[in-house]
């Protein structure tokens, strides 16, 4: 038991300090993630999302903690007590998703690593296991420096995780795990290989004779059995999903036309993007028109994205007039693009040189 204990115990706290840091890298991407479990199709907790980021901050750097804390054995009973609490609680997010196909991504590695909602699962059964033994067998959990020493580290691992968190927000996430980051080609990025694999289904069709139901599967076409009779029953299954590039959901419309293309074939491009006008403080657009005023004055063509209303954009241009020309985009998309909002990317024919938070564009 003593063993087992321990290599769980070494199991458990780096996957916890791992995750954590991952999602502390990128706590407004996570605050995204708990929006859709608040959202009206999955928990209908909208008032949540007022907190969604101070919920995630708090989930992140509880994440960190406890791990650190379950290798340095300080605490155990509960640091594994709360372990236990909070896997119990991801265990039964990720089954939900998994089984309603509510939240098809649960975050737990923030864009680092992409799991489908079984393999989320799965990895928090795991994980429940790993810790149940842990809560079973606290006792073999021992120091691994004194406890002073072990306070002290934990404090110095608090202030690291509210220093990092806060820098990350006021600026960009120092690893950029999205398919948007410094010298990608969007235009690349969007193609699809001639070899991809494309869509393939399975169709199950229920045919009777002499009284006794059985199946048989065609990749489409309708069987020939001439000795029996179709019931009319028929379930479709998808057998592979259709090659899917890292950006696929990238469109600049106006008025019904898309100008994606016009875009990504400048030479110089500033694209400005805000996903949703009223979450941005009026300094920051303030800063942003002041900044796309130069940049155009110095032979760079500006472009905005958004996923605010026509009303809003109505707004926008009789207050600060039309420099930044504001196409319509997803809005998951306009957030996944740059951390910041409104937010500065550089572009050289559809190639990112640069990428920038409000706060650091001068």
């Amino acid at each position: 038991m003593k063993f087992l204990v321990s290599v769980m115990r070494v199991f458990v706290g780096f996957l916890f300090i791992i995750s954590g840091l991952i999602k502390l890298n990128d706590p407004l991407g996570f605050s995204f993630k708990l929006d859709e479990y608040f959202s009206p199709a999955v928990f209908n907790l909208e008032f949540l999302s007022a907190i969604s980021l101070q919920l995630a901050l708090f989930v992140v750097i509880l994440e960190v903690l406890l791990g650190v804390a379950l290798l340095l054995g300080i605490w155990r009973r509960l640091v594994v007590f709360n372990l236990l609490g909070l896997i119990t609680f991801f265990t039964f997010l990720t089954f939900y998703s998994a089984f309603y196909n509510k939240v098809t991504d649960c975050g737990c590695f923030g864009d680092a690593i992409k799991l489908t909602p079984w393999e989320s699962f799965t990895k928090d059964v795991i994980l429940l296991v790993a810790i149940l033994i842990l809560y079973w067998g606290y006792k073999h959990i021992n120091y691994l420096v004194s406890h002073r020493w072990a306070v002290r580290l934990m404090s110095l691992c608090f202030i690291g995780s509210v220093f990092l968190g806060y820098w990350v927000l006021n600026h960009l996430p120092l690893v950029d795990f999205r398919p948007y980051k410094i010298g990608v080609s969007i235009s690349e990025q969007m193609e699809i290989p001639e070899d991809a694999p494309a869509e393939e289904y399975r169709y199950i069709w229920t045919f009777e004779r002499d009284g006794t139901l059985f199946e048989e599967i065609t990749s489409g076409s309708f069987p020939t059995i001439s000795d029996a009779n179709f019931t009319g029953s028929v379930k479709t299954e998808l057998v592979q999903a259709a090659f899917e590039p890292p950006i696929h959901d990238f469109t600049m419309m106006l008025d019904g036309e898309d100008y994606t293309s016009s875009l990504l074939n400048e030479e110089k491009a500033i694209l400005i993007t805000s996903y949703d006008f009223e979450s941005a403080s009026l300094n920051d657009f303030d800063k942003v028109v002041d900044f796309a005023e130069k940049k155009f004055a110095n032979g760079y063509a500006i472009y905005g994205m958004t996923a605010a209303s026509d009303v809003s954009v109505a707004k926008f241009y009789e207050e600060y007039g039309s420099v930044i020309r504001w196409y319509q985009c997803d809005q998951t998309t306009v957030k996944t693009i740059v951390r910041s909002n409104p937010g500065v990317l550089w572009l050289n024919q559809g190639v990112i040189t640069d990428k920038k938070h409000i706060n650091d564009i001068y």
